[in-house]
């Protein structure tokens, strides 16, 4: 029988064998748990392991007194490190995995503990919550914890725009592009994915400490997030169709004619679909420490958000995690009757 394309998509272990399973489980895991506080205020958190991977070689090989071309080798041979050591973890469970029986729990808790659905509802609503019971003061501190803008410099508005932008645009990183990269490549693959992504996080940015040692993380970034961020601007927009208070067809127009908006050429998918589906306009200037970022309006609604349209965004975003959670159930059909 010759191969079928889900056979190239599909892991060797394939839908018909333990992969759903132990997706589904760490779902309604992640679902359950979220950050797993209890564990990992014991030991670190394996995104912990890789930073400060990062910040050890960082310290070492990004010497402002280098030339350009020396930087971007330095920190591409960085890159390349962190990437290989996430991949050598990723790499250990899936072989641990594979004896099957109760060794699947390893791989339950990796891909548990690297998608991060309830833990990003659970910080964005923090925001709400704050701005209600606290007001502005409350609700600047509870941003902060998510976005790196000076919260001192926002209203009630910026905290409320901050926060549903950061809902929006980790929902791709977060939750969209693990699952992907985990269906696509195993335990190794999502590994490798939250590798990429805390490394551009952490040096991919065009600042003149990281412009050239930052610049091969942050194009690898921008490079295994193209697919994930278009996936996620389409769940959205599903998402926004079934919602009882958003703009399905908004969101698509949003998201069609302004994701080019953005700076990145991956995030303004998410946050243009969030626009239009809550008929707000996101990103704008904004201020990071002494920067000031004259970026253009993303969306044509209203600028005047509040915690309620935290709320809605979160609504949002819990339904675009289900439909999330069922394209790999469509996967798994597709490949029964293939």
């Amino acid at each position: 029988m010759e191969p079928s394309f889900i056979d190239f998509l599909i892991p060797a272990s394939g839908f018909s064998g333990p992969l759903f399973t132990i997706l589904v489980l760490a779902l309604v895991l992640d679902g359950l748990f979220g950050d797993f506080p209890w564990l990992f205020s014991r030991i670190s958190h394996p995104v912990v392991w890789i930073g400060n991977l990062i910040i050890w070689f960082e310290k070492r090989l990004n010497k402002s007194d280098r030339g350009h071309a020396d930087l971007i080798l330095r920190g591409t041979l960085t890159s390349l490190a962190v990437i290989f050591a996430a991949g050598a973890m990723g790499s250990v469970v899936q072989f641990v995995s594979s004896f099957g029986d109760v060794f699947w729990l390893f791989e339950v808790l990796l891909v548990a503990i690297l998608i991060a659905q309830k833990g990003l509802y659970q910080h964005v609503k923090a925001v709400s919550v704050a701005l209600k019971k606290d007001g502005l003061t409350g609700g600047r501190k509870a941003v902060s914890m998510i976005v790196g803008r000076d919260p001192d410099t926002l209203d009630e508005a910026g905290v409320s725009r901050a926060a549903i932008e950061s809902c929006a645009e980790n929902f791709s990183d977060g939750v969209v592009a693990p699952l992907f990269l985990y269906v696509v490549a195993g335990p190794v693959g999502i590994c490798v994915y939250k590798a990429i992504n805390t490394l551009d996080s952490m040096i991919g940015h065009r600042n003149a400490r990281y412009l050239y040692f930052g610049r091969f993380a942050a194009r690898l970034d921008d490079v295994v997030n193209f697919i994930p961020a278009r996936i996620a601007g389409a769940v959205i927009c599903l998402a926004a169709i079934i919602g009882s208070k958003t703009k399905g067809k908004a969101a698509w127009q949003i998201m069609l004619s302004d994701a080019k908006k953005h700076k990145s050429p991956n995030a303004g998918w998410q946050e243009a679909a969030f626009a239009g589906a809550l008929d707000l306009s996101l990103a704008g200037p904004r201020q990071y420490g002494d920067e000031i970022v004259d970026d253009p309006y993303i969306g044509v609604g209203r600028r005047d958000a509040g915690a309620a349209d935290i709320d809605r965004a979160l609504s949002l975003y819990t339904t675009s995690c289900l439909i999330n959670a069922a394209w790999p159930i469509v996967l798994k059909l597709l490949w029964v009757g293939l």
